[in-house]
């Protein structure tokens, strides 16, 4: 039972003295400590949240009478302003491949938006829009972010705008799985409701600073929700606008983790256990030009150990586009130190 003021009879126990009367802090002022700090955030970022409907071009298979050829389709997600000029932040999944994007400002105000560029890999994208008395939100920084601390989603889950809901932080440095099959890094799980039309929207601090753009739930789990932290988000967006595009290197090869023979980790004293198996190799690829063959095993990048595909693209970083690098593989049973040149990815059309 809960009092707002309760009496403790006989001796107080810290002093000694006469009982005394406790005034613990009533239930009803946490909660509403609470809810306004849920509300503060939510009134603060809701102005700079956006609906975003979008337009497809798909191809049509036909068959019983069904026209062949392509056709449209539509979807919808989220966004948020993040500069006065009209930069929108969202998901590379919202808007990749639109033929039409349409945003719906908080106040009603329906206009067209251009992109910029999107990111498939870390799936994030910008977009703009041309309007004036924009209201951008205040950039967090996710490195100063704490597992357990109030965080509030904003979005429009099924078309309902500026949904709110409110969670804490659940874990911090997952990794994600992209739909180009790249890890994402640094993801922030949360356990703030996302619903389908949640993904672009922002994940906010009670003080109302963007930590996370969301990206993803888990289904049919509950409670298991993934953002894009905002220093991910930053850097992406920054070279977006600037390049319309991120670059990053490749070499040309499909492979898959394998553990490594005991014997050839002892014989060789390799610092991990597994490798990447070379399955196969594209036509006129670094990879292939340098002299790999299926079945290698890749367990070196420039003195970096790999221990699979992970920690290989992890280094194929824009700076490595052009510059020579050592791949050291095992063939058979012999250790080998290729001279490989990585290309830049081309873009996912």
């Amino acid at each position: 039972m809960t009092y707002e003021t309760m009496f403790v009879s006989g001796e107080d126990i810290d002093s000694g003295g006469p009982g005394l009367l406790v005034s613990p802090e009533p239930d009803a002022t946490l909660f509403d400590a609470y809810s306004q700090a849920v509300i503060s955030a939510a009134e603060k970022v809701s102005p700079s949240v956006v609906n975003i409907e979008v337009r497809q071009q798909v191809k049509a298979g036909g068959g019983r009478g069904r026209p062949t050829g392509p056709r449209e389709v539509g979807g919808s997600g989220s966004g948020f302003i993040f500069t006065p000029d009209g930069f929108i932040l969202t998901n590379s999944h919202v808007v990749h491949g639109a033929s039409r994007i349409d945003v719906t400002l908080s106040d009603g105000h329906r206009l067209p938006a251009e992109l910029i560029g999107d990111d498939p890999d870390t799936d994030l994208a910008v977009i703009r829009i041309s309007a004036w008395n924009l209201v951008p939100v205040q950039m967090g920084d996710s490195q100063s972010v704490r597992v357990g601390q109030l965080v509030v989603a904003i979005g429009n889950p099924y078309g309902f705008q500026c949904t709110v809901t409110a969670g804490v932080v659940s874990a911090l440095g997952r990794s994600l799985r992209a739909q180009t099959g790249r890890l994402m890094d640094n993801v922030i799980q949360t356990d703030a409701a996302l619903n389908p039309g949640n993904s672009g929207g922002p994940l906010v601090t009670s003080r109302g600073e963007v930590i996370g753009v969301n990206t993803a739930v888990i289904l049919p789990a509950q409670g298991i929700c993934f953002a894009t932290s905002i220093n991910t988000a930053k850097f992406v967006a920054a070279n977006l606008i600037k390049n319309g595009q991120i670059r990053r290197s490749f070499i040309g090869v499909a492979g898959q983790n394998v553990p490594l023979p005991r014997r050839l980790v002892k014989y060789y004293d390799l610092p991990r256990e597994s490798a990447v198996l070379v399955v196969s190799l594209e036509d006129d690829s670094p990879a292939k030009k340098a002299g790999v063959l299926d079945g290698d095993l890749i367990i070196g990048f420039d003195n970096q150990p790999i221990s699979g595909i992970d920690d290989l693209h992890k280094l194929l970083t824009e700076e490595r586009v052009g510059h020579s690098s050592v791949l050291s593989v095992i063939r058979r049973t012999e250790k080998l130190s290729l001279e490989v040149v990585p290309e830049e990815v081309k873009p996912r059309i």
